[in-house]
């Protein structure tokens, strides 16, 4: 039994563990570029180690890695604005708002795929706006944490679509180093050009460093290696299905782990309940188109 669904349990096993990414993003006390600049770096040490025992080739074009490092400073953006949401709202709050990718998804992929946006998108678009509405209405003290979590929903689901076309070009597991190496080469900078060579400024506690041990490497590069495995082995819709549900694990985790400021008011759940209906509802539509075309 275990052996039939071992991808299964190791694909839940993977969107758990991206469910924790927010609850470590909440623990470590570092500023979010600092935070980002350590992850990136410790998950691109443990994947060189991976691709050195497996002897992954990493060479691609030189206009294509240009194109790569380009995605991997989007996604840079998108992990700063992501951990800096979490840390000016909190977990529940910052990961329901982040669900809003699938909306901004809906609007991005067309225009860059040339296909036209399909009616259902656009009323599941709007069902995510009114579940959006309700949290809005009831937890405004969190308008910048909601604001960020938004922005950086929308840098996701560009870098998604992005990673949809490079993906036709060369292999994931190619590509995803290049981004990290361009995320880290971004925050790089920025960090030198705030701090110079102020090596105090890139100190971190011990407690923190170990948590940045956990996130780089079980909730990046581990996560990363395994759910490319994974989807060799599992359908599209199975692991669209299983993504969407991180938000739920991340509200439980957070809500075990801190009850007093994790608990919110009824409007925000009946916002949630909205917003991840909408999000299954979404990819239960396209698993029919699968399955019409097949």
């Amino acid at each position: 039994m275990l052996s039939k669904y071992k991808y299964h349990i190791w694909l839940h096993i993977i969107v758990l563990i991206f469910g924790f990414t927010g609850i470590l993003g909440k623990l470590i006390e570092a500023d979010s570029y600092l935070l980002v600049w350590y992850r990136v770096g410790i998950a691109l040490i443990a994947i060189l180690g991976y691709f050195f025992i497996t002897k992954h080739s990493l060479k691609i074009t030189r206009k294509l890695l240009f194109k790569i490092l380009l995605v991997g400073v989007v996604i840079a953006v998108h992990w700063i604005t992501f951990f800096e949401a979490i840390k000016q709202s909190n977990v529940s709050i910052a990961l329901v708002c982040f669900s809003s990718s699938t909306l901004f998804t809906s609007l991005i992929e067309p225009f860059y795929f040339k296909r036209k946006i399909k009616p259902y998108e656009l009323i599941f678009g709007l069902l995510i706006i009114v579940g959006l509405y309700f949290i809005f209405s009831f937890e405004f003290s969190y308008l910048n944490g909601m604001l960020l979590s938004f922005f950086s929903a929308a840098l996701a689901s560009w870098f998604t679509v992005l990673n949809g076309m490079l993906v036709k070009e060369t292999n994931a597991k190619t590509i995803s180093f290049y981004e990290l190496l361009g995320a880290f080469s971004i925050v790089s900078i920025y960090l030198i050009g705030a701090n110079g060579l102020n090596f105090s400024a890139y100190k971190i506690s011990w407690t923190d460093f170990k948590w940045l041990l956990i996130l780089g490497t079980v909730c990046t590069a581990f996560a990363f290696i395994v759910s490319v495995e994974v989807m060799k082995k599992i359908s599209p819709y199975t692991v669209t299905i299983s993504v969407n549900l991180e938000p739920i694990y991340s509200i439980i985790l957070a809500l075990l782990i801190w009850p007093e400021t994790e608990t919110m008011s009824s409007g925000f759940y009946m916002g949630t309940i909205i917003v991840l209906v909408t999000i299954f509802l979404n990819a239960y539509f396209k698993r029919n188109k699968i399955d019409s075309k097949s």
